[in-house]
């Protein structure tokens, strides 16, 4: 079957042109753009721009699905289909769970990770978006390193980040707050917590080595490395050296300008640019955006924060919408190596969006397509034969 999307204003080539755009819902590519030719189903776009969908590789909203409220857990498979609702009522086409494996105890440990890992690979074929698997990999759980091998050379992993919450004597005494919250979800005691860190940190010297080791079997298996959290330009070099070109929060502007020099990818949080700031208080994401200092807007916890983030970047004039549109696109997709889409063209993948823009600032997700296939409608009477 093929369906011809009519009328709309068609991002082409980082330019809005008034072509038609015919998909192959079987193949679920992009057959044509720009000729018209007559057959298949013809959807009314009128009035509305059309957009390759949100590829979103750093969010964790859908755990409010699985834990809508302290000590209240839903099934696993009732919360991640509802979370795929969500993605794509958002134009979120690809998306990436960050699941976090640490050496916590309770939400953070293996089971809970192996059970959302098994969880995604039996929903696949119900879920509308093309859902994939983001292990953020604590780098002292080094208990974990030979079953995180086997599921990097099973390629049961879309992204592998390396993140380091151990925390220090300093943390440890500075923010009595931030503890609490680990003791909490861990489910030991103060003593024992504190216990556990102690033994870590013994361990710190072997930390680096099983990164290397990670990263040498992900690159080995073309699976992308993403660094959380680089606090220097130095971790930033360092993580590069073994292939990692993926920072991700980056935690001084010197940092992240060394990433940009050496053309590596700066992923900052959608919700930063959507509220006009960081609810932590750092830095300005609009504002690092404008000095080139961002290539990739994730979701972080919130679904709808990269289509609203994009508009309000052209909107307040920091990149024109084609470049704002590039950030939650094209470029993530590149950045973890899924060059198949991002972009509207023969042969892509057609995962594509329909956005009315009529009220300025609040773009609104018309109907969604993944693969060619309409997953997302709201307008059904735009469909016609």
């Amino acid at each position: 079957m093929e369906l011809k999307i009519t009328g709309a204003q068609v991002l082409v080539d980082q330019a809005f042109r008034d072509v038609p755009v015919h998909v192959s819902a079987d193949d679920g590519v992009i057959a044509e753009v720009g000729a018209d030719r007559n057959g298949g189903t013809t959807l009314d776009a009128a009035g509305l721009m059309l957009l390759p969908g949100i590829v979103d590789i750093h969010g964790d909203a859908f755990e409010r699905q699985i834990l809508p409220r302290p000590g209240v857990d839903v099934a696993l498979d009732i919360g991640l289909v509802d979370s795929d609702r969500q993605a794509v009522a958002n134009g979120i086409t690809t998306v990436f769970h960050g699941v976090t494996w640490s050496w916590e105890p309770g939400l953070r440990g293996a089971d809970n990770a192996r059970a959302i890992l098994a969880a995604i690979e039996e929903l696949r074929p119900r879920l509308a978006a093309d859902t994939k698997f983001h292990l953020r990999h604590e780098t002292y759980n080094l208990a974990a390193e030979p079953e995180v091998r086997d599921w990097l050379e099973e390629r049961r992993i879309g992204a592998l980040a390396f993140n380091d919450h151990l925390p220090t004597e300093e943390s440890l005494a500075s923010r009595p707050d931030k503890l609490s919250q680990m003791v909490a979800r861990s489910g030991v005691t103060h003593k024992e917590f504190i216990a556990l860190v102690d033994r870590l940190r013994a361990d710190g010297p072997e930390v680096p080595n099983s990164i290397g080791r990670l990263a040498k079997e992900a690159n080995t298996h073309g699976i992308a490395l993403l660094s959380h959290d680089d606090a220097s330009p130095q971790t930033r070099q360092w993580f590069r050296a073994l292939g990692c070109r993926v920072s991700e929060f980056p935690m001084t502007i010197e940092t992240a300008r060394d990433a940009a020099a050496c053309g590596d990818q700066i992923v900052l949080g959608a919700p930063n640019v959507m509220r006009g700031g960081s609810h932590l208080g750092w830095v300005n994401a609009s504002h690092m955006i404008a000095q080139g200092l961002c290539s990739v807007l994730a979701s972080d916890y919130y679904y709808p924060a990269p289509l609203v983030a994009a508009f309000r970047l052209a909107a307040d004039g920091v990149v024109p919408l084609p470049q704002a549109w590039r950030l939650v696109s094209e470029a993530p997709a590149h950045a973890v190596g899924l060059d198949d889409r991002g972009r509207i063209e023969p042969g892509r993948r057609a995962d594509l969006i329909l956005v009315d823009t009529s009220v300025e600032r609040r773009p609104r997700i018309v109907a969604v397509l993944v693969a060619g296939r309409v997953v997302h409608l709201v307008e059904p009477d735009r469909l016609g034969h």
